[in-house]
């Protein structure tokens, strides 16, 4: 799967993200829309993440959706 069509098909995939990193609020989910660079946005406020280390832990995340 590309990154367009989880983006595209955000809605289904927002319950594994929040399942993944449970500080994101649905107000987050709304702002990410499966947009990468706002996820990891996210993740840095949320976290505490150097942006370098999220888009580490997005890169896993998204790995394991593809294996």
């Amino acid at each position: 799967m590309t990154w367009g069509e989880l983006r595209g098909n955000w809605r289904l995939f927002q319950t594994r993200v929040q399942q993944q990193w449970d500080k994101l609020s649905n107000a987050d989910m709304d702002f990410i829309q499966g947009r990468r660079e706002q996820l990891s946005e996210r993740l840095s406020e949320r976290y505490g993440f150097t942006r370098e280390q999220a888009d580490k832990e997005i890169l896993r995340w998204y790995g394991r959706l593809n294996a």
